[in-house]
């Protein structure tokens, strides 16, 4: 006879990241397991967790070149090839829970130029890095590439800033 009991199962408890000494300890909701898309570019959470690094000045790149995002008057898919650089002060950006952040514009509503400052924006607010740059590649619409780029200001002495290495839209020819 089959014991047809059910055993109880627990949520997984959140991941728990070693930080640097005299850092408190992060708690990743999304990294580790299944994670439902978020609603919206507002509904996501973008987590961060301690910069082993802080003390270096570096630069750290993420490229999303299927970035897709709605017009907001058509309702018809857009598409860019995103380049994000930042110099991480004490967090960085966790990978996952920006996929989901970016991912989350799929079914969102702006123009290209909103939806490239809403990341930048997202990510400073989050991170609080040194120094952050973005170049949303936005393929044309009606005929017309609109590229998009944003950054801090001018970045720290010393910082190696490759090029964001995406040609200029040429067409057919």
């Amino acid at each position: 006879m089959q014991d047809r009991t059910k055993k109880k199962t627990s949520k997984p408890s959140p991941r728990r990241l070693v930080a640097p000494k005299g850092a408190a300890q992060p708690t990743l909701r999304q990294l580790g397991r299944a994670t439902e898309m978020p609603a919206s570019p507002e509904a996501a959470v973008l987590e961060t967790v301690p910069n082993p690094q802080a003390g270096s000045l570096f630069l750290a790149r993420f490229t999303a070149p299927e970035f897709t995002t709605l017009c907001p008057v058509t309702g018809q898919p857009d598409f860019a090839h995103l380049v994000i650089d930042y110099a991480p002060a004490k967090k960085l950006v966790e990978s996952k829970s920006l996929k989901l952040f970016l991912s989350s514009f799929r079914d969102h509503g702006a123009f290209h130029e909103d939806c490239t400052l809403m990341i930048a924006h997202r990510m400073i607010a989050a991170a609080k890095p040194h120094w952050l740059r973005i170049a949303g590649y936005w393929y044309p619409r009606g005929g017309i590439p609109i590229d998009v780029f944003y950054q801090t200001g001018e970045p720290p002495k010393g910082l190696w800033v490759p090029d964001a290495g995406v040609a200029p839209y040429r067409g057919r020819g």
